[in-house]
């Protein structure tokens, strides 16, 4: 169980997530397919697989911030697609919001998660109620926000983000996609759960597999 994530623990924190879209990479490649390219689960496989060692080579010691700013920049070379600069955005986003903390606690987990929700919605240009990885990770961040609010440790809040990224996978059901290939596939998509929130839903929930342990 980690109660706070310091400096040299981030790649560790991140490692979860990289087990997580390892296991996935087959699920989500099927969703994206019917949907969209089909590789959804290869690239959040092999930009999440490549964070914590990308956090190793970019360290900025005390400074997790830092850390995270310098490893999103990289990440996105390793993953140069829309999904994945989405992702490398979120990275980079909040580790602007964390910039010269030494340790991430509760409060910072959650400040994290909005930022990088914020992140993807600059760079994508998206909205909420767009069926995006958007509305996963936003309704995860606000749970989230709340239960540090609260006073909430690690696990009570990457438990809320968990439980609030997957409500927001279930609303994606009656949502109309917009953007991408999906958009051709409109009518198919109802009662289907966009691909793009499931993956960020899964991200959650590898957090949370380095905190709980």
């Amino acid at each position: 169980m980690m109660e706070k994530v310091s400096c040299e623990q981030l790649p560790q924190l991140f490692e979860g997530v990289a087990a997580m879209f390892a296991e996935k990479k087959e699920e989500l490649c099927e969703m994206d397919a019917r949907m969209g390219d089909g590789d959804l689960g290869l690239t959040m496989d092999k930009g999440y697989g490549a964070l914590p060692e990308l956090i190793r080579q970019n360290t900025e010691a005390g400074d997790i911030g830092k850390t995270l700013m310098k490893a999103g920049m990289k990440m996105a070379s390793v993953v140069p697609s829309t999904m994945g600069t989405l992702m490398s955005s979120g990275v980079m986003e909040g580790g602007k919001a964390l910039k010269g903390k030494s340790e991430m606690g509760p409060q910072e987990l959650a400040q994290y998660l909005t930022a990088f929700a914020a992140g993807i919605q600059k760079r994508g240009k998206c909205q909420l109620g767009e069926r995006t990885i958007l509305d996963a990770v936003d309704a995860g961040a606000k749970k989230a926000a709340e239960a540090a609010g609260a006073g909430k440790d690690m696990a009570g809040v990457i438990e809320a983000a968990c439980e609030g990224a997957a409500e927001g996978v279930e609303a994606t059901k009656q949502m109309t996609p917009k953007y991408g290939k999906a958009a051709v596939f409109a009518a198919k998509a109802i009662g289907t759960p966009d691909q793009g929130a499931t993956a960020g839903m899964y991200m959650i929930q590898g957090l949370k597999r380095s905190i709980c342990g």
